[in-house]
């Protein structure tokens, strides 16, 4: 992990050398946006980034703010350590947003993929936590050619200059990717390839409450991904999302084909009693599913972000029903250069009627609107903001969309969702290229590839990018401002 600097030597030594002025400059050249202002920018160490989450945190008596950012595989030179370090977790404080700093990088254990996935929450908020601590769970390691031989971990961040691990929750793993940490419970959902189970990724369910003493639940599939079943399995776990008030937990299966929203009873998930579980029944997996909703063939539920509580305008005067709930399904591109046999796009699901959801209408970005085919890389979508942040819940999503950047989409009326802002990052010196293959033909561009984002409870939203080009940190501006709800929650006060 490389020294452990304080945080405010850190802070100190950053401030004074300048770290962060010269990718501030590159990141302001040639973006576009619309209702949409650049704030700041990182490089992160021109590290591929995949997920970033941000953290309140009160670090010696004074309010931060720190994004935990995970990486896919690779290695870069890490300036605080010195040292060639492989790709894990990216640290920055993010407190002043015109001017981050990057605190650390805590490098995986294994350099197949990186640690893409992180959750972080604080001692204060886990029943079992110490009140004075903040704990990030982080996945170790993805996909594994050998198999078998990468984890999950939890840290104690309360320093967010100096992480120290606490405990390996669950290891021997063939693969890992998007957790879900309920930091009012302690309860997490961690995406895990178990040796046995039929596919790389599914549920492992811990008890995270103390952070130090992982305790096992159970594990959980679909029927027919438990070791000892036949038949083709259903497409793996991608992540899930769970909403502690509803009792319900929202997963989405497969990336861009096969996919399968499925909607699990949340309490059956984890108190039912099972005769073994590790290996549980069919009869015992299908006790906690509610409904699956199987999209076609082509599409796949990289991300399946619930929105409760909606009520349309549209439904005002009906006697029953004006309240809605939705979940947005989010596919991932995977090809460069529109070579999928299908546009990957954002779908609404009326889930009001679990037993039955229906998909009521969808979000795409036209290619025409910036030949973005032949921009390089992949144009499509990824995934949407994970937060429940008050002034934007039930209002706006953001969607990650690889060359086409972030875009800033209004779905107060989910039947009719609404393109009103976007931004996509400014090309720099670390910005990788993007290759493809056609007729034995090699060609490679270089490209922005917004890889996933996130809102803070301030109102600032963060893009990462997989093509190295860093972490750009943005706000609204405009009729995208006024969509939102400041009044609600914490405001960034702008």
């Amino acid at each position: 992990m490389g020294h452990n600097l304080s945080y405010q030597s850190i802070l100190v030594a950053v401030a004074f050398t300048g770290f962060f002025s010269n990718a501030d400059v590159l990141a302001q050249e040639a973006e576009e946006s619309h209702n949409v202002r650049l704030l700041g920018h990182d490089d992160l160490q021109a590290r591929s980034a995949y997920h970033p989450v941000i953290q309140r945190q009160i670090i010696d008596g004074t309010e931060r703010w720190i994004a935990y950012v995970g990486h896919h595989g690779g290695q870069a030179l890490n300036p605080l350590s010195g040292n060639m370090e492989k790709n894990g977790t990216s640290v920055v404080d993010v407190t002043d947003p015109e001017h981050p700093v990057y605190l650390q990088h805590i490098e995986a254990s294994y350099g197949t993929s990186g640690a893409q996935m992180v959750r972080v929450c604080s001692g204060a908020e886990l029943p079992g936590g110490d009140p004075s601590r903040s704990y990030l769970l982080r996945a170790n390691g993805g996909r594994s050619p050998e198999g078998g031989n990468v984890s999950h971990q939890v840290f104690d961040v309360t320093d967010p200059g100096a992480p120290a691990l606490l405990a390996v929750v669950s290891e021997g793993l063939a693969d890992t990717h998007k957790n879900w940490w309920e930091c009012d419970t302690g309860i997490a959902y961690i995406v895990s390839g178990v040796p046995g189970w039929r596919v790389d990724r599914m549920t492992q369910i811990f008890d995270l409450s103390n952070p130090s003493d992982p305790k096992f639940i159970r594990n959980f599939g679909l029927p027919g991904q438990q070791p000892g079943s036949d038949g083709e399995p259903p497409v793996e776990l991608h992540g899930c999302i769970s909403v502690v008030e509803v009792n319900r937990v929202y997963c989405g299966q497969g990336t861009n084909s096969r996919g399968i929203l499925v909607i699990l009873d949340r309490n059956k998930l984890i108190t039912d009693t099972l005769v073994d579980p590790e290996n549980p029944t069919t009869e015992e997996l299908e006790a906690a599913i509610i409904s699956q909703l199987r999209l076609p063939d082509f599409m796949g539920a990289h991300t399946s972000f619930p929105v409760l509580g909606m009520r349309p305008e549209r439904f005002s005067n009906d006697q029953e029903f004006k309240v809605r709930d939705v979940v947005a399904i989010v596919n991932e591109s995977l090809r460069n250069e529109c070579t999928e046999e299908a546009r990957q796009m954002m779908y609404f699901v009326d889930v009001t009627d679990e037993m039955h959801p229906w998909p009521i209408s969808t979000y795409n970005v036209p290619d025409s609107s910036g030949d973005f085919c032949l921009r390089g890389g992949r144009f499509g979508a990824h995934g949407s903001n994970e937060s429940f942040a008050p002034m934007y819940y039930g209002r706006l999503i953001f969607a990650s969309w690889f060359n086409a950047g972030m875009r800033v989409v209004d779905i107060r009326d989910p039947f009719n969702p609404k393109e009103i802002g976007y931004y996509i990052p400014a090309i720099t010196g670390n910005t990788g290229e993007r290759c493809i293959t056609i007729s034995d033909e090699r060609r490679c561009k270089t490209a922005i590839q917004t890889n996933n984002l996130e809102v803070d409870d301030r109102g600032y939203i963060y893009l990462v990018d997989r093509a190295n080009t860093g972490m750009h940190i943005v706000e609204l501006t405009g009729d995208a401002r006024e969509a939102a709800d400041f009044s609600a929650g914490l405001a960034n006060g702008n």
